[in-house]
């Protein structure tokens, strides 16, 4: 299988570079897979298609404004940092920018009084650094006052003060992502109080997103593409919600391609029940779902519109069909759709 089988043109224009005004307000595309039917919606709409006893799977990660400026201290230089994960204690593996101008040894001063500053104190893999920070109070509350947020590369504005909100869900949580779990940015508190009146369960686990969410994948055949991992943890209460409804044959909707690679993770044949469950607990996962792989948890998926040639496109075509994915895309170009983190989202059924 090429990674060119998942190419597509994406015009420019339709890079979402703001979120919608309302969080349910954008657009939401309904793919039927037993029919093949699609239909143009609002995701506010998304509720109609929801029905009682269906378990709704979200991943609760928050991201964190892990993207931090500053001057290397006795030149005054201008350098950029952005965190990718905390090692342990204070230190930190980070992307930093322009990397020439820092090596071990090297410090960076973000903010004076109240302190925040990082040493260099080693070299990381794929040219991050590892730094130690050094601040004074809490070091989250200092990366809140001082960070902002990591927007994607395809996102050509700097971050601002309501990204703060918008990019984050509104039931996040356990801090430690580097980039939203996008799909479920458009709900609201109130759409997920409507679905639980109407009989919706929901399940909540937490995968915190890497950078390697946004690296492009770099050979010519899918199979020899190597996965990033990432962190995810799933409750003792959230694997109970998600093996029962397995057990008892209810529809498991993942909210997000995250969502679906920590159940997908998680999975095993329980011989017992007979059926595929998850198990509780923390672990890390590589997870590659492409066109062949046959999914242990999820019924369905909310998704946004993904990059062409990602591994998140793959993960959607191995849910419904390539050919057909990349004709529904072709469908919401034509009818302008938005794509990408803050673009519209996508029901595939």
């Amino acid at each position: 299988m090429k990674i060119t089988d998942f190419d597509y043109n994406l015009p420019e224009e339709l890079i979402a570079q703001k979120p919608a005004d309302k969080r349910d307000s954008s657009r939401l595309l309904v793919v039927h897979r037993d029919s093949g039917k699609i239909e143009h919606k609002h995701f506010y709409d998304i509720i109609n298609y929801l029905n009682p006893g269906d378990l709704m799977v979200l991943n609760n990660s928050k991201v964190l404004p892990a993207r931090l400026f500053g001057e290397k201290e006795g030149t005054g230089a201008k350098v950029e940092f952005l965190l990718i994960k905390r090692i342990e204690g204070d230190r930190w593996e980070t992307m930093v920018r322009p990397g020439r101008r820092l090596k071990p040894g090297d410090s960076v001063m973000f903010c004076q009084s109240p302190l925040l500053r990082a040493d260099i104190v080693d070299y990381g893999a794929d040219g991050t650094r590892i730094v130690e920070f050094e601040y004074e109070g809490i070091f989250m509350e200092r990366l809140e006052e001082v960070g902002s947020m990591p927007l994607p590369p395809y996102i050509e504005r700097s971050s601002e003060e309501d990204d703060k909100d918008r990019y984050q869900t509104v039931y996040c949580k356990d801090e430690g992502s580097v980039a939203a779990p996008t799909a479920g940015l458009h709900f609201t508190e109130e759409l997920l109080a409507k679905a639980q009146e109407k009989g919706v369960e929901l399940a909540y686990v937490t995968l915190h997103v890497g950078i390697g969410t946004f690296r492009p994948v770099k050979v010519e055949r899918v199979e020899d593409h190597s996965m990033h991992f990432e962190e995810y943890h799933i409750s003792e209460e959230s694997a109970r919600a998600i093996n029962r409804a397995k057990a008892e044959g209810r529809r498991i909707i993942s909210v997000g391609t995250t969502s679906t690679r920590t159940v997908e993770s998680a999975a095993y044949y329980d011989e017992e029940r007979g059926c595929m469950q998850v198990k509780e607990g923390s672990g890390s996962t590589g997870i590659f779902i492409y066109p062949g792989y046959e999914f242990k948890i999820i019924d369905s998926l909310i998704t946004n519109f993904h990059l062409p040639k990602s591994t998140l496109l793959m993960l959607i075509s191995a849910l419904y069909d390539r050919e057909k994915i990349l004709d529904v895309y072709e469908e919401a170009i034509r009818e302008r759709y938005r794509f990408f983190s803050y673009g519209d989202a996508m029901f595939i059924e």
